[in-house]
C-alpha cells in the first residue's frame, strides 16, 4: 500500500507542491499577473507614477513662473506706453533711472538708508 501522504515518490512536481503552502488567492495567475502590472507601471514603466508626479509640480512651478513673468511684462508695457505718450514720464524716467539734468542743474545724489557705506 502507498503512503499518499508522503511528498517522496510523490508524481507532483517540486514547485506545485511547495505552492501548497500558499494561500489560494496568491496562487490565482490574474492576482500575481495584475500585481506585476501594477509594479511595472509604478516603478519601471518611462511613464511611471512618480515620474508624472515630478512633472506635475514642475508643471506647476512653470505656471507660476509664467503668471510672475506676464505681470511682469505687463507693468513694462504700461511703462512703455507711459514713456511713449508722455513727454513729462518720459523726462521724469530719464532723470531717475540715468541721473539727467538740464544744463543749468546741479545734480546731488543722496544714497538711501538702506544703501551699504563704501567706508
Amino acid at each position: 500500500m502507498e503512503n499518499t501522504s508522503s511528498h517522496i515518490g510523490s508524481s507532483k512536481p517540486l514547485f506545485q507542491r511547495g505552492l501548497g503552502m500558499l494561500p489560494s488567492w496568491l496562487k490565482n495567475k490574474y492576482f500575481i499577473v495584475s500585481l506585476a502590472f501594477i509594479t511595472w507601471v509604478t516603478f519601471f514603466d518611462s511613464k511611471d507614477l512618480l515620474t508624472q508626479a515630478q512633472r506635475r509640480q514642475e508643471l506647476n512651478d512653470l505656471q507660476l513662473s509664467k503668471e510672475h513673468f506676464t505681470t511682469l511684462i505687463n507693468a513694462e508695457r504700461k511703462e512703455l506706453n507711459q514713456l511713449q505718450s508722455n513727454p513729462a514720464t518720459l523726462e521724469k524716467y530719464a532723470r531717475e533711472k540715468y541721473y539727467m539734468k538740464r544744463d543749468n542743474e546741479d545734480l546731488f545724489i543722496i544714497p538711501s538708508e538702506g544703501a551699504k557705506s563704501e567706508n
